[in-house]
């Protein structure tokens, strides 16, 4: 998570800004510099996030700003970050880009925040990367493995946080050639940037084996034709960089026509817990009834972050006892820590940005490639990079629903270099606490 800090000097300083009715300090020629105090005082910073509360994505996705929020109010309740608390704002688009830049204007120029964090939807922020970065805005964590979050000259108050879909894409087409060599391949992702920069990944590798790609828009839930097209192809092996709510339904369509493809499913979309509750949840407004279990048996899926069910790694547990205390009654699902990683990973940034922080501290903790966390591989930062983590390992899901590991984490570039083991060594919640203790 990003967040600054500032001291009571710059309260006056924002102030001052905020009468000029801009949301950055103007240069003298209209752009907007990053040494803002906005959303700043004595004892609060305020930050602001577009998430899909509603809407296609929700199913899922909803999750995300709860978890978020349950690691702020732990944080605030310990003494907030070099004593202040975050204020955290979060605005329903719906996954509309139309409404993500009404209410992202309304978190800049009216809630006067000091940066947008995590942000979801390639399709949505899509529509806002520009505005921030004209505004001056700190514009973090995005949530979307878009790659044009990874663009410091155009957009250099942007930065990305999960694994960008080209790397990823390149370590699922490197797992899948050497492991169904000769399989026919089908491509099932979403008509944007999702698919797009998946694609360039998968291609390094099984462009040869792909016989057929559909795509789907978030605004047609009816995806049996591309599933038929999909089975008519032959594909044996179908990528499905999904949303949650499009995974589930391309596994229900493809079980109602009798197809039974090898699911590969990316990170965004491959959350068992957040899937079983699809598959049920979509399977009875149709009047069935499935086993969600025997539906997700035997799906492959790519991540970066530990996952929940392993109580023994250290990150874990750290978040398990604030989602114990904070919000016992919500599913510990891998969605839901999705959410509490980023903001944890906010406030660190915060930290790091010291008592007296400006829009470009934050920016240049960003930069520092100091920030550390629970990933299994580590996040890409630098003052040439704006990219989040940098690779991922594969996984398969049991009978159970667990899942159990089968390709160790790997990191990779956005371009054609090498896909290569990752074996560092992480931090502990210890020591990179961004309260200091």
């Amino acid at each position: 998570m990003r967040t600054t800090r500032y001291g009571a000097g710059f309260l006056a300083l924002a102030l001052t800004l905020t009468a000029c009715g801009g949301a950055g300090e103007s240069d003298g020629g209209g752009a907007k510099t990053a040494d803002s105090a906005v959303g700043v005082t004595k004892d609060a910073v305020v930050i602001g996030t577009h998430q899909p509360l509603t809407g296609p994505a929700a199913p899922g996705y909803s999750r995300i700003s709860v978890g978020a929020r349950a690691v702020y109010q732990a944080i605030n309740d310990g003494g907030g970050v070099n004593g202040r608390k975050i204020d955290y704002r979060v605005e329903d688009d719906g996954y509309n880009p139309t409404k993500t830049v009404e209410v992202v204007k309304k978190l800049v120029l009216q809630d006067k925040v000091f940066a947008i964090v995590g942000g979801l939807g390639t399709p949505t922020h899509s529509k806002v990367v520009d505005y921030l970065n004209s505004e001056g805005v700190p514009d973090v964590l995005v949530s979307s493995g878009a790659l044009a979050w990874d663009n410091p000259q155009k957009a250099p108050m942007t930065f990305g946080y999960q694994v960008d879909y080209t790397r990823e894409g390149k370590i699922q087409g490197k797992y899948i050639k050497d492991t169904f060599a000769g399989k026919k391949i089908g491509y099932f992702t979403q008509n944007d940037d999702v698919g797009r920069d998946t694609q360039a990944g998968l291609d390094q590798f099984v462009k040869d084996q792909t016989v057929v790609r559909q795509g789907y828009d978030t605004a047609n839930t009816d995806v049996t034709p591309q599933l038929s097209a999909l089975k008519a192809a032959g594909a044996e092996v179908v990528v499905c960089e999904c949303i949650p709510a499009f995974t589930a339904l391309a596994i229900l369509s493809a079980a109602k026509i009798g197809y039974h493809p090898q699911f590969v499913v990316s990170s965004i979309g491959a959350d068992p817990t957040t899937l079983s509750g699809l598959l049920q949840d979509f399977a009875k407004r149709g009047g069935a009834s499935v086993s969600s279990a025997q539906l997700l048996s035997g799906l492959i899926g790519t991540g970066y972050l530990p996952d929940v069910a392993l109580t023994s790694d250290p990150w874990v547990a750290y978040f398990k006892g604030i989602h114990d205390k904070y919000i016992p009654k919500e599913p510990f699902t891998n969605t839901l820590f999705y959410g509490m990683v980023q903001a944890f990973t906010f406030a660190q940034a915060l930290k790091a940005a010291g008592p007296d922080p400006t829009r470009q501290k934050l920016v240049d903790a960003m930069s520092s490639g100091a920030l550390k966390g629970p990933g299994l591989t580590p996040f890409g930062f630098s003052k040439d990079s704006h990219s989040g983590y940098t690779g991922a390992y594969v996984f398969k899901i049991n009978p159970d629903t667990t899942t159990t590991v089968i390709q160790p984490p790997a990191v990779t570039d956005r371009g054609t270099g090498a896909i290569t083991p990752y074996t560092g060594e992480r931090a502990t919640p210890e020591q990179v606490n961004p309260q200091g203790k």
